[in-house]
């Protein structure tokens, strides 16, 4: 059973074409584009600013995830990916975008730079305790698992 959940928006004057929206009725992810063209340099991040903004309802996030066929041919990347939008924040939604090819990457106004997925939280209570339950990975971390 699928619910609907509202996720109110609002726009900059004269960015009504940059909403965000599904590609494909199925798609797991709304497409965000960029307000203005830009010019991404090589070996830098870069502030990409969409015109929207969002209210999430509370106990909801939006998580901001770089798109593949950038990240692909162009070797652009998202440098806090997946990137979360608190609903109680009320800025323009910007999108930190790395360039890590080997040439200047060019973004044109309106082109989808990012996608969006707005997720469900659950409630979360920290518990103390004296002690941890052991496992069979214990305290092991980075390359625990044996493949190198």
């Amino acid at each position: 059973m699928s619910v609907e959940v509202t996720v109110k928006f609002t726009m900059l004057e004269d960015c009504d074409d940059l909403e965000p929206r599904r590609a494909h009725h199925d798609d797991a992810a709304f497409d965000l584009r960029s307000r203005e063209d830009m010019i991404l340099e090589t070996g830098r991040s870069h502030l990409v600013p969409t015109g929207l903004f969002i209210e999430l309802p509370i106990h909801y996030e939006a998580q901001v995830r770089p798109r593949s066929g950038l990240a692909l041919k162009h070797d652009i990347m998202l440098t806090n990916s997946p990137g979360t939008i608190d609903a109680g924040y009320r800025g323009e939604v910007g999108i930190i975008m790395y360039n890590a090819g080997r040439e200047p990457f060019h973004i044109k106004r309106g082109e989808r730079i990012a996608q969006m997925v707005i997720a469900k939280l659950p409630e979360v209570v920290f518990s103390r305790v004296g002690q941890l339950s052991g496992s069979k990975r214990g305290s092991g971390g980075f390359g625990s698992t044996g493949k190198k």
